[in-house]
């Protein structure tokens, strides 16, 4: 694998990213197909009301589908590309996955454990973020707030969080359709159809379908996998009965199917399976050539998942004299099932036939309350209460060779908050804020273990926290002004419900709570007739009792995924969004970010496989060996980042433009695994360049586009599998969709 990266390009990137504006500049398209950001206002909901995001004492981005497409962004998983504080590692099924902002994310691949970044869709939360990872379809606009958000929104935002919004019905007839065919065989289209049925009456109906075959190839059936299939729908029923109130009714369908392959890279010269004698890797992998730019796996068990999930909600908003009412109410429902080649081979020997399959279920209901004062006032609130039940259950097996597992959990929790927040506006153009949410929550869980040790489980917690936040924002002009924000954060106490839970795992009782504090100072300015924006925030947040998935591996190689409280972690740095739009014709983006995040206290850590005494793994008789963090670079937290963007749209004839889009995307070396060398990637640039044209008033588009122009080769996740190779090197990835070089068409039609 080569990746070229040089100081020239690196300082080109500040420089355009100084004078550029991210796709979180860039809002929704309006109903008349036109992009709203000629307006120069963007206008978002991250303090439960709507608001131009340049006056927002947030530091929040908004991503527009135009910019989504111009950076191939069609899942939930590549938003990174976007978001220069926003990392999505992948795994070998989307409820494995992790959402990590500034550094900070959810660790952890037991049930019931609140992930750090909590996924939104319409203001809902999501029970399990493998819900959103899958098409984005009829999307609005994303709203992603960096930060704790513990203060005006549900559970889980302990790091920040993010807010999917689709489409709402229009007053006149309006259709999209979108669709996609790529050189490397995807294909995709979703549609949306509004407008009224009545004087009182709107609707949206959207559906979406994609499917790709992968870009890894199975030698032992000759089938592609590493790809996806899925089958979104969602409609919206808006009621206005009157001029003070409406009703929306929102219900969604989901469905898909991914298959698995992890392919080798790097395998040590006496590498056995298992340790096994003559289960080398030319027996146990027959075809593979194991090497940085292997696509090529051979398994004998189809590993996949499959799933699906429906639900709705009921939105009410109504006006209470000079207030307003809204009220949320919603229900959701989700499972996930998967197969797995444990021992990824297509050995014939017994250890070569192990596999693991299990589902991850979830039911959800919510129950939000808002009390809104009038926006336009000196002082002005908002009231709230919130209310959530959250089931999951999962049965898992494990066998027949070795890590023998055989069980079923299940864990229950259930959380009643209020929260308040007030603006005041004490003094012409200085505005202060303060906030706070207390909240209690009940946790309940019972694991039944069928395998060593053999056992039935249950217990329960209770707990309640307070949060808080305080804002200083002051106007220099109606378009630039600073704040100061100082605010907390809390992710709740959990279990953790996983493989070799046992009775020293049940007396120790719950996880502690993660709690963060988070300080930022940030200027919102737009220029010269806005436009030009620049949008400046410096943080520092620290965490403590920080939950985290750690892995120990025993001497049979076995690896053992258990869920702890490991110290805390500081992460701080500067974020910067910014835009330049001369004209109509054309525009550039860019965002970027400069991240420091270290582990301030972690002693006892596990050691990565292989990790000598020389790499500092320690070996304490009678105890797992360990390794002290201290000091050390947190995982999945690359030290700068940014995406740079531009469009040109001249006009090349009454009624056509022409188009042209750029978007470059640069990461900075990473380690998935603390200090192991087999899962460090180093820096990496992604180029998309795109070529079309459109209909003056964007009814209809036609671009042709070439992803990873440069063809260079970048792993979003690497796995260090030496203990299933008789303790010799043996490295496995996933390979992102953008492996490698591949072109398309996309068109869109607005009508």
């Amino acid at each position: 694998m080569k990746l070229r990266n040089t100081v020239g390009r690196a300082a080109l990137a500040i420089g355009l990213t100084i004078a550029a504006q991210p796709a979180m500049a860039q809002s929704s398209p309006a109903a008349g197909g036109a992009d709203a950001s000629d307006t120069g206002e963007i206008i978002v909901t991250a303090q439960k009301r709507a608001e131009n995001v340049q006056q927002v004492p947030l530091a929040v981005s908004v991503l527009s589908p135009s910019q989504l497409q111009a950076a191939g962004v069609r899942q939930f998983q590549d938003l990174t590309k976007l978001s220069p504080s926003l990392t999505i590692r992948p795994a070998e099924h989307p409820v494995n996955a992790n959402v990590s902002l500034r550094g900070v994310g959810t660790f952890a691949f037991g049930i019931g454990v609140e992930p750090s970044v909590a996924v939104l869709v319409d203001e809902v939360p999501l029970a399990f973020q493998a819900r959103a990872f899958t098409d984005l379809p009829d999307v609005e606009r994303i709203e992603v707030l960096r930060g704790p958000q513990s203060t005006l929104y549900g559970k889980s935002a302990s790091a920040g969080l993010i807010n999917i919004i689709t489409r709402g019905p229009t007053d006149t007839f309006n259709i999209r359709v979108n669709g996609t065919g790529t050189t490397d065989g995807e294909v995709g289209a979703n549609f949306s159809a509004s407008g009224p049925l009545g004087e009182t009456l709107g609707y949206v109906l959207s559906g979406s379908y994609s499917k790709w075959d992968g870009n890894v190839r199975n030698l032992f059936n000759n089938q592609k996998v590493n790809g996806n299939q899925t089958f979104n729908t969602r409609a919206k029923l808006r009621w206005e009965p009157s001029d003070t109130a409406s009703l929306t009714l929102t219900a969604n369908y989901l469905k898909g199917d991914t298959t698995v392959g992890r392919p080798f890279v790097r395998m040590g010269a006496n590498a056995l399976l298992r340790g096994t004698a003559g289960l080398t890797p030319a027996v146990t992998l027959p075809g593979v050539v194991i090497n940085e730019d292997n696509q090529t796996i051979s398994n004998n068990f189809p590993a996949s998942t499959s799933y699906s999930g429906w639900g709705g909600n009921l939105r009410g908003e109504f006006e209470l004299g000079n207030h307003s009412l809204v009220s949320i109410t919603s229900y959701d429902k989700f499972r996930l099932d998967d197969f797995l080649d444990q021992d990824d081979t297509s050995s014939t020997a017994a250890v070569g036939a192990n596999i693991q399959v299990g589902a991850f279920k979830s039911k959800l209901f919510t129950q939000e309350f808002r009390l809104l004062s009038p926006g336009d006032q000196p002082f002005r609130y908002t009231l709230g209460a919130y209310y959530a039940s959250v089931r999951f259950d999962r049965p898992f097996l494990r066998g027949p060779a070795f890590s023998l597992a055989d069980w079923t959990a299940y864990s229950k929790s259930d959380q009643i908050a209020g929260f308040v927040q007030a603006d005041w506006e004490f003094m012409p153009n200085a505005t202060l804020t303060g906030g706070a949410r207390l909240q209690n929550e009940k946790i309940r869980y019972a694991f039944t273990s069928r395998a060593a040790p053999v056992g039935t489980w249950s217990g329960n917690a209770s707990d309640t926290a307070a949060t808080w936040r305080a804002s200083l924002k002051y106007e220099f002009s109606p378009t630039v002004n600073v704040f100061g924000t100082v605010s907390t954060g809390y992710k709740g106490q959990t279990y953790d419900l996983t493989t070799g839970f046992n009775n020293n795992r049940a007396a120790a009782g719950p996880i502690k709570p993660e709690k963060s504090r988070d300080i930022e100072v940030g200027i919102r300015s737009q220029l010269f007739d806005r436009k030009v924006t620049l949008n400046v925030t410096l943080f520092d947040t620290a965490y403590r009792n920080l939950q985290a998935q750690t892995i120990e591996t025993l001497a049979d190689g076995t690896a053992n995924f258990r869920l702890t409280n490991v110290g805390k972690l500081s992460t701080k740095g500067v974020e910067i969004d910014t835009l330049v739009r001369p004209n109509d014709t054309f525009s550039i983006n860019g965002s970027f970010a400069i991240l420091d995040a270290t582990y301030t206290d972690f002693p006892v850590a596990p050691c990565f496989p292989l990790q000598t005494a020389a790499q500092g793994c320690t070996t304490v008789a009678g105890q797992p060996s360990r390794q002290n963090l201290t000091g050390e670079r947190a995982v999945q937290a690359p030290e700068f980042k940014f995406s740079i963007g531009a469009e040109f749209t001249p006009s090349l004839t009454d009624t056509l433009r022409g188009v042209v889009q750029a978007n470059w995307q640069h990461t900075s070396s990473v380690f998935y695994v603390a200090r192991d060398p087999e899962t460090f990637q180093p820096a990496y640039s992604i180029v998309n360049l795109g070529l079309g044209v459109r209909d003056e008033d964007r009814k209809w588009e036609v671009t042709a586009f070439v992803n990873n122009l440069f063809d260079q080769e970048y792993f979003p996740s690497l796995a260090n599998s030496a203990g299933n190779w008789g303790n010799n090197q043996a490295t496995q990835v996933l390979l992102p969709r953008d492996f490698r070089r591949y072109g398309g068409i996309r068109f869109n039609l607005n009508y």
